[in-house]
């Protein structure tokens, strides 16, 4: 055996959001975990960071939330959704946790916070190491050679690895299973800063606006500060790379309601952009492996479902697997079940994202839509429930009030919804 090798009963690469949950319910399960990461936490990340009741939930499961809240990050109990001059406003309902109340939270404070609930539960945790290579025996993955801050390469051996290392997953790329089975290329582009924001009256509203094929968000997060992320269609991207910081501000001014909401308000970081994240599921178990998280699937930014997916299916996957590590035909049994039912959780709400990662305006169904929420308020909550995941999307509409909308829709005089009818056609 080489002197450097260690035994461990599972490690896990990627220390963030589904890293540490997956490690956090393997350690409470009695494991002996080693988390792997390249970064020395506080450390950002590209990330837009909203959680919806549904993804607080899940930091509460895993303990982490009143880490979390020690952050000045204000709750945010009201949604607010707009396009067309129709504003509509809604609260959650309660989730099983007992959470009615989303948070955004930058990710040196969210991650530090994950990291140290893992450490608390016993997951040795191991910054500034980079994974080089996987282990096997026979057919199955059996440990990672990992190379820390002294530069020595170390065999890590145990039952299970977990490639929790994002969209660009190194153990995802040694696995030959990068190339995802279901994918969808992403139309909106993400470009997003950080503003000072003195505005009390939104400090407890996530609000979004749509305008035209525009798309603008305003999430107040911690620091005092807001994050204000646009979303304009994918063919913006080269302009807005031309001049980031002057395109960004011509982005609000394409969006009244959103440059009123930023009055008083400064920016005070620099802008950033990303415009390649296509949606995808990739396979996430085979012996001896499994891939939670981004790693795994991901969804467009667009309905900000990452994180709080990240929290619950790393989580669940620490459940599945920890009870049976000692034995491979009962994990590999277990990894499997677990993929099934992220896939079975997540397609609908995959496939509802993507509509709405068109980056095109409003159809004449989804302008009715809005206009029946603005008109009945009990509406509105069960579509903010489908961004928690407390609801299914098929589940937030009455079929016979989706068909009127769509009749609605159609007899509605005027070239927008004559158009709507021929695309849907």
């Amino acid at each position: 055996m080489e002197p450097t090798a260690e035994h461990a009963d599972a490690i896990v690469v990627g220390a963030r959001c589904s890293g540490s949950a997956t490690a956090i319910a393997l350690a409470r399960a009695g494991r002996r975990v080693i988390a792997l990461d390249r970064a020395k936490f506080p450390s950002d990340t590209l990330s837009t960071h909203l959680l919806f009741a549904g993804g607080v939930s899940e930091l509460r499961a895993l303990g982490a939330l009143d880490r979390v809240e020690e952050t000045d990050a204000p709750r945010l109990p009201a949604a607010l959704m707009a396009a067309k001059d129709m504003e509509v406003s809604a609260g959650y309902s309660r989730t099983s946790e007992g959470i009615d109340y989303g948070l955004s939270v930058r990710r040196p404070s969210l991650d530090a916070a994950l990291v140290e609930t893992a450490r608390e539960a016993g997951v040795e945790v191991r910054e500034r190491t980079k994974v080089t290579g996987l282990l096997r025996d026979g057919a199955r993955v059996a440990g990672v050679r990992a190379t820390g801050t002294d530069g020595v390469d170390r065999a890590l051996w145990a039952p299970l690895v977990v490639g929790a290392d994002g969209r660009r997953s190194t153990v995802a790329n040694l696995l030959g299973v990068d190339e995802p089975y279901r994918t969808v290329q992403n139309r909106r582009a993400c470009v997003f800063a950080y503003w000072k924001d003195p505005r009390a009256e939104w400090r407890s509203i996530a609000a979004q606006w749509r305008e035209d094929d525009q798309l603008g968000t305003a999430f107040p997060c911690d620091g005092g500060l807001v994050l204000v992320l646009l979303m304009p269609p994918v063919e913006e991207g080269p302009a807005y790379r031309a001049d980031l910081e002057g395109e960004y501000l011509r982005g609000v001014d394409k969006i009244p309601a959103l440059r009123e909401r930023l009055q008083g308000c400064t920016i005070d970081s620099k802008v950033r952009i990303s415009t390649d994240h296509p949606a995808y599921f990739r396979r996430s178990s085979g012996p001896g492996w499994a891939l939670p998280g981004d790693a795994g699937h991901f969804k467009d930014p667009v309905t900000a479902q990452g994180i709080r997916d990240a929290l619950r299916y790393g989580r669940r996957l620490g459940e599945h697997a920890g009870p049976v590590l000692d034995d491979p035909a009962q994990l590999d049994r277990a990894l499997r079940a677990w993929e099934r039912e992220r896939e079975e959780d997540c397609l609908e709400i995959y496939q509802w994202t993507n509509l709405l990662a068109r980056a095109e305006s409003l159809n004449p169904v989804e302008e009715e839509l809005y206009r029946e929420m603005s008109r009945s308020p009990g509406l509105a909550r069960p579509m903010v429930d489908v961004f928690s995941r407390t609801r299914r999307p098929s589940d937030a509409l009455p079929t016979t009030l989706a068909a009127r909308m769509a009749i609605r829709a159609i007899r509605r005089p005027g070239p927008a919804a004559r158009g709507g009818a021929d695309r849907g056609a």
